[in-house]
């Protein structure tokens, strides 16, 4: 299929499911996906399989926007603030979900998929996506919050923890990578590979966002019109983007580093904004492709799996921002509802689940559909359990309808 009229499909079809999606009180990302699943070889078969691997450069420039808007969300000043809590509750909530989902999965893999071995298949897959499972989805929450002009220490806190869950997972998931790739392919196994490389990964992929920043910030004070300053972020976003893809480094954290460089050293309010006004088109094609690569021949896998990690991941999420917010004494708020607002899964997981695929061929499938069927049912619960949480919390604004 011509790429053009893939793309026109994609965003056109994807715009009508994600307004079916609103005016059923969903948010949008549900019907973008829903979309993408109907349209994929498995299902109607409109966007052919050759297609969708042409367009994964789609993918990786929303992950470089995605990643860069998470990093301008991290503000030293809020996080100063809460500085306690959060440095308490990020650890308990993020790692709890990921010790849950690898335990269970790697203790239960064999019955949802069987006659596989133990260290070449279940326990990689289980940690791999254990560290998916840290993220949570901030676009989510944030309309749910703007929604009902929510204000307090409970909002406060979920929307910096929900900022850091997706930096967390990005490390954890470079350090799964580092744990998995000898495994799998039956190499030498050393402290090195597991560790030393992924936290030289990490540093070295934050050096390259750093001196990006730093180029961003001296580039955009050429700009004498604002429609130019989208031209500038967006280039500098891309090359970042591309430079780390050359060099096999995390495109996700460069790209998060320019963005809390930014936000931090400058007055950027506008190198921001200029972003989220192109969002809505950049989120349609990327969650629309996610939606494109569900396999329905492993729907029966990753039915089962996505509950698996749908139930693990919340109790460890649930219960560790409860222990965290206890050992903090953060306020009873925050105790007691953060951790119904820490469902929301999307972009990141999705993103990070695609390179699942490409480092992994002979299980990404699984990771991926599984990840996805997951993100599907988290969307559509997210909603009633965030405004719950804000309502009885009393930081809600407006009557609740």
């Amino acid at each position: 299929m011509n790429l053009v009229l893939a793309l026109g499909i994609i965003i056109i079809a994807g715009f009508l499911g994600g307004l079916a999606a609103s005016k059923l009180k969903f948010p949008r990302v549900t019907g973008y996906i829903i979309i993408g699943v109907l349209l994929s070889p498995s299902l109607l078969n409109i966007i052919p399989k050759g297609a969708i691997e042409n367009l994964n450069i789609v993918t990786e420039i929303a992950l470089g926007l995605i990643a860069y808007l998470i990093g301008g969300s991290l503000k030293t000043e809020s996080l100063r603030k809460l500085g306690k809590n959060i440095a308490t509750i990020v650890p308990f909530e993020a790692l709890g979900a990921w010790f849950l989902v690898a335990l269970f999965l790697a203790i239960l893999g064999h019955l949802v998929i069987p006659n596989q071995t133990f260290w070449q298949f279940y326990f990689p897959v289980a940690l791999i996506i254990g560290a998916i499972s840290c993220a949570t989805a901030p676009a989510a929450t944030m309309a749910i919050i703007s929604e009902y002009k929510a204000k307090g220490p409970l909002t406060t806190t979920l929307l910096a923890v929900v900022a850091l869950d997706d930096a967390v997972a990005v490390l954890v998931f470079a350090i799964a990578l580092g744990v998995c790739r000898p495994l799998v392919n039956s190499s030498d196994i050393s402290f090195y590979q597991m560790l030393g490389a992924p936290l030289l990964h990490i540093v070295e992929s934050a050096a390259i966002g750093t001196a990006f920043a730093v180029a961003t910030i001296y580039i955009s004070k050429l700009v004498r019109v604002r429609e130019m300053l989208l031209v500038v972020v967006l280039g500098m976003i891309m090359l970042c983007a591309g430079v780390t893809s050359h060099l096999n480094l995390s495109s996700i954290m460069a790209n998060m580093v320019i963005g809390f460089i930014i936000v931090n050293k400058v007055n950027g309010k506008e190198m921001f904004l200029v972003v989220e006004e192109i969002g809505d088109v950049i989120y349609t094609m990327f969650f629309v492709l996610a939606g494109l690569h569900f396999d329905l021949s492993v729907l029966k896998i990753s039915g089962v799996l996505a509950l698996l990690i749908v139930i693990t991941r919340y109790t460890g999420k649930y219960f560790g921002a409860r222990i965290g917010a206890q050992i903090s004494h953060a306020p009873e708020t925050v105790k007691k509802y953060l951790g119904l607002a820490l469902l929301p899964q999307a972009g990141v997981a999705l993103g990070l689940s695609l390179l699942a695929t490409l480092e992994f061929p002979s299980f990404g499938a699984i990771i991926l559909n599984g990840v996805l069927a997951s993100v599907i049912i988290n969307e559509l619960i997210t909603p009633p359990l965030t405004k719950y949480a804000i309502s009885k919390a009393g930081e809600s604004n407006i009557k609740a309808s």
